[in-house]
C-alpha cells in the first residue's frame, strides 16, 4: 500500500471532515469533458453540476467517465440542482445562474472559452459567494483584473487554472524567485505548427481525429492561444513582451537559456523580464523560465549539474496537463482560499488582434480561431497608444473602416459590441487605467 502524501493526503483528510469539494462546471467541450473524467478518478473532489446549452454533451461526458445513464439529472433550478447533488447524482442544467446559486456547489469552473460567457459566469459566481476557477484565459486577459478585485471584495477566490500553460509557468517563476534568481524570460514551447492564416475549414479532418473543435484547433495553430497565454503570464507577474508579437525564436531545450536571454548574454532580448515563446524542438508541450543566478558559485553549480552552460539557464517543466489539473485549483481555492494565478492590480500587457484577411466596413467579426483575425500580444503602453481593440472584444465587433490583412484592429477601425457585458466591463477598466498613462 502506498500512503497518500501532500495534497492527496490533505484532500482525503478534508473529505473525511467535510465531504468532497463540489464543482459546478460550465462547459462540456473538450476541456469540460476532461474535468468530468478526471474528477471521477479522484478522492475529495467531484463535479456536482454541469451547465451547457443542451444536455447532450454533459451526458456524453458522464458516460465517458463511466457513469450510468441515471447519474445525470436534468435540473434547471437551484433547488433541483441541490437535490440532484444531495442524492449523489450530477445535475445537468442550461442555467449558469441557477448553478451558481445552488448551495451544494462550492466552486465554479469556467471551461467555456468565451470572453462574454466567462465574464457573466464569474460575476454570477462572485455574487453568490462562490470561488471561481477560470479555465478561460480569453476572459481573464480582458477583464480578469476587475473580476479579481470584485472577488476579493466579496471574500472569494478568483484564480486561473493549474495545468494550463500560464499557471504552470508561474510555478517555475515562483521557484526561481524563491531561490533569489533573476528571471530573464518565461513562457512556453508552442505545441502546434505556427501558421498565421489558418482557418477552420482547412483543419476539419485533423480536429476530428484529435476529438477537437476545428475553430479551437485553429486558435492554437494561428498563434492566438500562445499570445493569449503569454499575456496572462505578463498580467500575473509584471513580465512584458519584449516586442509586439514577441520573438518566438527556434530555441531548443538545449539552447533555450542562450537564446531567450538578453543581448548582453548573447540572446535576442533587449532587456530582462520578458514573456515569450519558442517554436524550437524539445520544449513543447512544456513551459520554461530562463534564469540567471546572482553569484558565480551558483552559476558554476548549475552548470556542473548539467542544467546548461550558463550564465543563463532554462528551467523547463516538460509537460502541462491542462484541464486534468484544474480540479487541483478548485481544491486549493476551497481548502486554503489560495489562488494559483491571479492578475496584478495594474495594467501590464494586452492581447490585441490583427486581421487575417482584408476586412470591409460593415462586416461583423466572428470568434477567435475563425478566418477574420488572430491574437497579437504587446505591452499595455503600446496597446493604449495604438488604441488596440482587445482580442476578447473582437467577437461581434463591427468593422468601421477598411482593414488590410496584417493590420491591427483598433477602436478607430472597429466598434465593439456594447450589448455584451465584457465590453462594458472592459470600458470600466479602461476608464480607471487613465491614471497609468505616461
Amino acid at each position: 500500500m502506498i500512503e497518500r502524501i501532500g495534497l492527496a493526503a490533505e484532500l482525503s483528510a478534508y473529505t473525511d471532515r467535510n465531504g468532497p469539494i463540489t464543482i459546478g462546471l460550465a462547459g462540456a467541450g473538450q476541456m469540460g469533458t476532461d474535468i468530468v473524467v478526471q474528477t471521477a478518478l479522484m478522492t475529495g473532489v467531484r463535479v456536482g453540476a454541469i451547465a451547457a446549452n443542451s444536455p447532450r454533451r454533459p451526458m456524453e461526458a458522464l458516460a465517458m467517465a463511466g457513469h450510468g445513464p441515471e447519474k445525470g439529472i436534468v435540473a434547471n433550478a437551484s433547488t433541483a440542482i441541490d437535490a440532484a447533488i444531495e442524492s449523489g447524482n450530477i445535475a445537468v442544467t442550461d442555467d449558469i445562474a441557477a448553478m451558481c446559486e445552488a448551495g451544494r456547489v462550492d466552486v465554479i469552473v469556467d471551461a467555456t472559452g468565451s470572453p462574454e460567457v466567462g465574464t457573466r459566469l464569474a460575476l454570477l459566481a462572485i455574487e453568490h459567494g462562490k470561488h471561481i476557477v477560470m479555465l478561460n484565459v480569453e476572459a481573464d486577459i480582458t477583464v480578469g483584473r476587475l473580476l479579481s478585485r470584485k472577488a476579493k471584495e466579496a471574500g472569494v477566490v478568483y484564480t486561473g487554472s493549474a495545468g494550463d500553460e500560464p499557471a504552470a509557468t508561474l510555478e517555475l517563476i515562483a521557484f526561481a524567485q524563491a531561490l533569489g534568481m533573476e528571471v530573464i524570460a518565461a513562457g512556453k514551447g508552442k505545441n502546434n505548427p505556427l501558421r498565421h492564416d489558418a482557418i477552420p475549414e482547412e483543419y476539419e479532418d485533423e480536429a476530428r481525429e484529435r476529438n477537437m473543435n476545428a475553430r479551437m484547433l485553429v486558435e492554437f495553430i494561428d498563434g492566438s492561444k500562445t499570445m493569449v497565454e503569454m499575456t496572462a503570464i505578463a498580467n500575473s507577474t509584471g513580465l512584458k513582451p519584449d516586442v509586439p508579437g514577441m520573438h518566438g525564436p527556434s530555441a531548443t531545450i538545449e539552447n533555450l537559456g542562450q537564446v531567450l536571454c538578453t543581448a548582453e548574454d548573447g540572446g535576442v532580448l533587449s532587456r530582462a523580464g520578458c514573456v515569450d515563446y519558442t517554436i524550437g524542438k524539445g520544449v513543447a508541450p512544456g513551459v520554461f523560465c530562463v534564469v540567471k543566478p546572482r553569484h558565480p558559485r551558483a552559476i558554476e553549480r548549475m552548470a556542473d549539474l548539467k542544467v546548461g552552460p550558463g550564465p543563463c539557464f532554462g528551467l523547463v517543466r516538460p509537460f502541462h496537463l491542462t484541464s486534468l489539473e484544474t480540479p487541483l485549483s478548485a481544491a486549493r481555492a476551497v481548502m486554503y482560499r489560495r489562488p494559483d494565478m491571479v492578475p496584478v492590480d495594474r495594467p501590464v500587457a494586452e492581447c490585441g488582434a490583427v486581421a487575417k484577411r482584408a476586412l470591409q466596413p460593415g462586416e461583423t467579426l466572428g470568434r477567435i480561431g475563425m478566418a477574420d483575425y488572430r491574437g497579437f500580444a504587446m505591452t499595455w503602453d503600446y496597446a493604449r497608444k495604438a488604441r488596440a481593440l482587445p482580442l476578447g472584444l473582437a467577437e461581434k465587433s463591427r468593422v468601421s473602416r477598411p482593414i488590410a490583412a496584417g493590420e491591427l484592429l483598433t477602436h478607430d477601425n472597429c466598434v465593439a459590441d456594447e450589448s455584451q457585458l465584457v465590453t462594458r466591463m472592459r470600458a470600466e477598466l479602461d476608464a480607471e487605467d487613465c491614471r497609468f498613462e505616461t
